[in-house]
């Protein structure tokens, strides 16, 4: 049986809450936080409380060694009176992977479950119900030990938040080819969804936005040749007719959002390829024609269509066709994330009716 406590003040508190006309993305918290503490060799009873501050020893190890790990999700409300998931246990197995990479604890699925579902099921009167938004579920892990030596912690603070949000980036990106720096190698922590891949992200992307573009694409950190991924997002390219993106190889994240546009594009009849892909290949692809569509994914945004590409020498390539293929794979996703449409994988879940408070 579920192991959890809901506290008295949730309810006072949610019934104080109302949206803003404008919501943007993660800017709007839910106030209310689930939290699960492991100590002791054993995980104690979670809480659904209040949002608010918590409380750290200044010498955790996710202050002094980035020992943490987060994901993404979303739930939807979209012509139905219950919010429904969309392939959660994804979430919660790469969050383990991730988790292990970084030696920390593994999440059961019922900590990871009672999380995400409390959270939507009291959040549910502030899911926005127009196609395209969403109630963006952010779970996260950190290790909480206070010790200065470096070493793994054994106290761990798992915990959920959640932001009534609009999609991430709309409209076409415009990105930079980063040819100098590197966010992760293979080896490293790359494939983990951990802060500190992100933040090797941070000075390329604001050198890039300082020049007008939206996003660093970055490279293969051994020879700077092949296409890796966006800093937060996975990489697709039309060529010829056919759906190529870069094959997993430890350095970057595999992407849910990904694994689903490869099921779906299979499903409609699109030959997808999963390669290493040079980027001068796409450079020269773009001016004969060969590379016809380029567009990125990811949770917070589905499919974001790529209208052009720089390089770092100036030089400019403007994509032929923008937001045809990436229009048609973003409704179909979205049409089955938001229940419009039949799910012929079985990728969405309703929230279970236990978990909504009795009022």
């Amino acid at each position: 049986m579920s192991h959890y406590l809901i506290s008295p003040d949730v309810m006072p508190t949610l019934a104080d809450f109302s949206l803003p006309e404008e919501l943007g993305f993660g800017e709007i918290k839910v106030p209310i936080m689930y939290r699960a503490d492991y100590a002791n060799s054993e995980w104690q009873p979670a809480q659904l409380t209040p949002y608010g501050n918590i409380e750290i020893d200044p010498a955790a190890k996710v202050l002094h060694y980035a020992q943490e790990v987060f994901e993404g999700l979303k739930a939807y409300r979209v012509g139905s009176q219950r919010a429904n998931f969309f392939r959660p246990l994804e979430n919660l197995k790469r969050m383990n992977r991730s988790a292990e990479r970084m030696c920390m604890i593994e999440i059961p699925e019922s900590i990871w479950m009672d999380g995400i579902s409390l959270m939507t099921a009291y959040s549910e009167p502030f899911i926005p119900n127009e196609s395209g938004n969403s109630l963006y579920l952010r779970p996260f892990l950190i290790g909480t030990k206070s010790n200065l030596g470096m070493g793994i912690s054994d106290s761990f603070t798992f915990m959920v938040i959640a932001s009534p949000s609009t999609i991430y980036h709309a409209g076409h990106m415009k990105i930079q080819i980063e040819r100098e720096a590197c966010r992760a190698a293979r080896g490293g922590t790359g494939a983990a969804k951990t802060g500190g891949n992100y933040a090797a992200a941070l000075q390329s992307a604001q050198q890039v936005q300082h020049r007008g573009y939206d996003q660093s694409l970055w490279l293969d950190p051994v020879e700077m040749k092949y296409i890796e991924e966006l800093s937060g997002m996975n990489f697709f390219i039309l060529q010829n007719g056919e759906l190529h993106t870069p094959i997993l190889n430890g350095s970057f994240l595999a992407g849910i959002t990904r694994d689903s546009i490869i099921t779906l594009a299979k499903h409609k009849g699109i030959a997808v390829i999963e390669r290493d892909i040079p980027i001068q290949e796409v450079l020269n692809g773009i001016e004969t024609g060969a590379v016809s569509e380029i567009f990125a994914c990811g949770t917070a945004a589905i499919v974001s269509p790529v209208s052009l590409i720089a390089d770092a020498d100036g030089s400019t390539y403007r994509v032929a066709n923008v937001d045809q293929l990436a229009a048609d794979l973003r409704q179909s996703l979205l049409a089955i994330q938001e229940g419009r449409e039949a799910d012929p994988f079985s990728w969405t879940s309703s929230v279970q009716e236990t978990f909504y408070p009795n009022v």
